[in-house]
């Protein structure tokens, strides 16, 4: 029962984040990547404080753990989730979605070498795949220069998320994961607040836009709040290289949303590399 409740929550997370990139590609039109991540968590920490406060959380740390949860903050809320708006707004919502699929694969190396889970050949096979997959795809492209510097950003987010979600599963067990993920959202925040406030037209161009609002919302609340929270949780119940496997639902919701409602085309390198990146993850689902 353990393992089925973890396995809801990873795929209810990764689902939200394949929409969250169609999302993102609408509101990246009117504010820029740092910005939009520090906003997105501006409203993210109000959602869990107040769904702290509200379930009675505990807030103690002990300070040998605290270097651990400022590191989940930093490579993954704050280095991985920059890097995926700065990919998306330089590509495509489906390139996003697809390129931060190969996440699982990674995870099989960083929870070999963080938490000594052995790699076999079919695991090996599955990193191979995936990374192959990810060069077809930023490789393929349109052709042009940005198109393709997305791409290779997001591969950077796809390897912190990875370590990010390894990292993770070193947490104590005694900690909610609403408390982790609020503490690694507000180290995030901090990291960027000088970088953000320095950008005098922030709060105008926010207010001046009401269309941004539902965004910031969705991508603060539902993408943010409870996405992160689902993950972490679901990471707490399986074990790493099983439970980065999940990331499979996001490039099928993200590739769907946005044909649907972006018109975005795709050629055939770009399914190759699908290809590539979802062989790597069925292999070790067989696994």
């Amino acid at each position: 029962m353990r393992e089925y409740l973890g396995s809801l929550y990873l795929i209810a997370a990764a689902s939200i984040w394949g929409g969250m990139y169609v999302v993102s590609k609408q509101v990246l039109a009117v504010v820029e990547p740092l910005e939009l991540v520090w906003l997105r968590y501006v409203v993210a920490l109000a959602a869990l404080v107040v769904m702290g406060l509200a379930t009675g959380q505990s807030w103690k740390v002990r300070r040998r753990d605290v270097p651990l949860i400022l590191l989940i903050g930093l490579i993954g809320y704050c280095i991985s989730i920059w890097a995926q708006f700065a990919g998306t707004q330089l590509s495509s919502a489906q390139m996003g979605a697809v390129i931060t699929s190969a996440t699982p694969a990674f995870m099989v190396v960083f929870a070999r070498w963080l938490l000594n889970e052995r790699i076999t050949v079919r695991k090996a096979a599955a990193v191979a795949l995936a990374t192959a997959g990810v060069l077809l795809i930023v490789g393929g492209g349109d052709g042009s220069g940005s198109f393709q510097l997305g791409g290779a950003v997001l591969v950077v987010a796809a390897l912190t998320w990875a370590l990010m979600s390894v990292l993770v599963k070193r947490v104590p067990n005694g900690y909610s994961a609403l408390v982790v993920t609020t503490y690694g959202i507000l180290t995030a925040a901090l990291v960027m607040t000088p970088f953000v406030l320095g950008r005098n037209d922030l709060v105008r161009l926010v207010a001046d836009s009401l269309t941004v609002w539902p965004g910031l919302l969705y991508l603060g609340i539902v993408s943010t709040a409870g996405a992160f929270y689902f993950w972490n949780k679901g990471l707490q119940l399986v074990d790493a290289a099983r439970g980065g496997l999940y990331f499979f639902f996001q490039p099928l919701v993200g590739t769907l949303l946005g044909w649907l409602f972006l018109g975005e085309q795709v050629g055939w390198t770009f399914w190759l590399g699908v290809g590539g990146i979802l062989s790597g993850v069925l292999l070790v689902i067989r696994e």
